[in-house]
């Protein structure tokens, strides 16, 4: 379905962000993987997709947050296969705190890397789907783009920002061949959500188990979690040619979550 094309995936290494790239794979597409961790890890990883998938893939570590990390992070994808046809922006951190004794430092690094980096891989990317005619940009947002929570008000910010952005550089691009989608996932089971869920059992003095049911039980009535593998099967979809007048929207991948 997407054989010869190319994607750049941020946060790739791990999560959503590799569940997404699995899928891409499997479809054909050769991918750049970027995020941090072992080197020898995340190298096992980009071999794993080149084997299984029979694609190519390449790797780079750029700091999303650094304007001059992102154009070279794109600069990679063409010169390794003349073209960047979708951009997944899934990078993401994360710090739960209320709003008066929240860290300016942690505002700071959030809003760099969930809402700026997402700025500075649209703004690089474009002018290269614009010249070829198409493009598919997938912004990786969440229900917090859509919806508010306590104690997440940096997240909170960050991903009403980047549903807003989509936005823009939808209209902007209507008609050019480029498309720009923010997925808003409600409770994936990720690293970064098991995090939330240890903090929470030791917080309150309980079970990861009882945690775990807890986190659910509050917001998502599925009572499920969405796997990486259902977000990345969406992008792909949103990535093809069924999606092509599918621009500017921001779809709930939630269990129900934002129905409430």
């Amino acid at each position: 379905m997407l054989k010869g094309l190319s994607a750049v995936v941020t946060g790739s290494t791990s999560g959503i962000g590799l569940g997404i790239a699995n899928v891409l794979a499997s479809k054909g597409a050769n991918l750049v993987i970027n995020g941090f961790g072992d080197a020898a890890a995340i190298e096992a990883e980009r071999a794993g997709l080149e084997a299984k998938y029979g694609v190519r893939v390449v790797y780079s570590g750029a700091d999303v947050s650094k304007p001059d990390d992102v154009k070279a992070m794109v600069d990679l994808c063409i010169s390794s296969f003349g073209a960047i046809d979708i951009l997944v922006n899934n990078a993401g951190i994360q710090h739960t705190q209320s709003v008066e004794d929240f860290p300016a430092e942690r505002w700071n690094a959030i809003i760099a890397i969930n809402l700026s980096g997402i700025f500075y891989a649209m703004q690089a990317a474009l002018p290269h789907m614009k010249a070829k005619g198409f493009g598919r940009i997938i912004n990786i947002g969440s229900v917090h783009g859509l919806i508010g929570s306590v104690h997440k008000v940096a997240y909170v910010a960050a991903k009403h920002g980047v549903v807003g952005m989509s936005k823009v550089v939808a209209l902007e691009t209507a008609g050019t061949g480029i498309t720009c989608n923010t997925i808003c996932p409600g409770w994936v089971h990720t690293p970064l959500v098991q995090k939330q869920i240890e903090a929470m059992a030791a917080q309150q003095g309980i079970s990861v188990e009882d945690a775990t049911e807890k986190l659910l039980l509050a917001k998502q009535p599925s009572q499920q979690f969405v796997t990486p593998e259902q977000i990345g099967e969406l992008a792909a979809f949103l990535a093809s040619d069924a999606a092509a007048q599918i621009t500017g929207t921001a779809i709930p991948v939630d269990g129900g979550w934002t129905a409430q």
